[in-house]
């Protein structure tokens, strides 16, 4: 029977595994206001990349304005009584000396020149403190990044407590990965771990970066990250993405998946062994490992040089006569 074979010979295979991965961002802000008040606008988007300081969203500020503007009334008021104060001194001042008053009237004068000089220090700083409130009413980006999904709408009420959005680093995320704790013992930092998109094409390779040195009781899972050195186009933060950890590339035996034969839960490969007249086909029980591509990976049972049968093999049984092809 003519049948085509395959020499097996080691060659290096990623034994590899898929998981789930989150994408996360190293440096990630929330922003939230410092003071309260309804939305007025909203002057960024969801996605929009920010500079630091620039504004976000604007608080109606009316009600901060008003004070600082009464307080800066206020000012004017104390500049008045600090000025009619040092007439006063200056004219104590020339009675004293012409001994027309008494220590105890100059001293008085002088006081209260001290009394209104502090109250216009008092009101100065009150009306810094003041125009310092009213910017907060601008809310700002504190660093550089991308805006996230914004939470209020014009016309909300927000409080300290208020989450406006978040600001993610443009650059520096990392992927999380929970690994089951079979494949603990596995886990090593250093290990590639491939980042896949829908259609399983590879768009970024990082080592892992950390392993947890506890288990998630929740899940029974090992948390990894892997840092990303750059940043894969389309990736946002919070995405999830399908992720492969490549557990060993080291050279291992394979045979086509076509080439197994599978008997009562023994697996079984044919090899065309040389004999007296020519070959014949052996069966050969086989131990089978991961499945990586269109072949299974062989523990034991076959061994490099050999000819693997991968034709004809439903029609083959032990010992028959074969005409091997490459």
């Amino acid at each position: 029977m003519d049948v085509k074979t395959v020499t097996i010979a080691p060659k290096p295979i990623p034994q590899t595994s898929e998981f789930v991965a989150t994408v996360r961002s190293l440096r990630s802000t929330n922003i939230q206001p410092q003071v309260e008040g309804f939305v007025r606008q909203i002057m960024v988007m969801a996605g929009d990349r920010v500079r630091a300081g620039q504004p976000l969203v604007q608080i109606d500020p009316d009600k901060q304005q008003a004070t600082v503007t009464t307080s800066q009334s206020q000012r004017a008021s104390r500049e008045a009584d600090l000025e009619f104060a040092r007439q006063q001194l200056a004219r104590a001042q020339k009675l004293f000396d012409a001994g027309a008053v008494s220590q105890a009237e100059l001293e008085q004068a002088q006081t209260a020149v001290k009394t209104a000089d502090a109250q216009l220090a008092a009101v100065n700083s009150q009306i810094r403190e003041n125009q310092v409130q009213l910017a907060y009413y601008r809310v700002t980006a504190p660093a550089d990044g991308i805006i996230g999904d914004i939470e209020v709408r014009p016309g909300d009420r927000v409080t300290p407590s208020t989450l406006i959005t978040t600001i993610d680093a443009a650059e520096g995320l990392e992927a999380y990965i929970n690994v089951p704790l079979e494949r603990a013992a596995n886990l090593r930092p250093g290990l590639t771990v491939e980042l896949l998109d829908i259609d399983g094409k590879v768009i970024a390779t990082n080592p892992i970066t950390f392993i947890a040195p506890r288990a998630d009781d929740a899940t029974q899972s090992i948390l990894v990250k892997a840092t990303l050195r750059t940043r894969p186009p389309d990736i946002r933060v919070q995405q999830y993405v399908r992720a492969r950890i490549v557990w060993t590339n080291e050279p291992a035996i394979s045979v086509p998946v076509i080439a197994i034969n599978r008997l009562g839960g023994q697996y079984f490969v044919f090899v065309a062994e040389q004999g007296q007249g020519g070959f014949v086909a052996k069966q050969k029980p086989v131990t089978v490992g991961d499945l990586i591509g269109d072949s299974y990976i062989v523990r034991s049972g076959v061994k490099e040089g050999e000819k693997v049968i991968v034709s004809n093999i439903q029609k083959l049984q032990d010992g028959v006569p074969v005409k091997p092809e490459a």
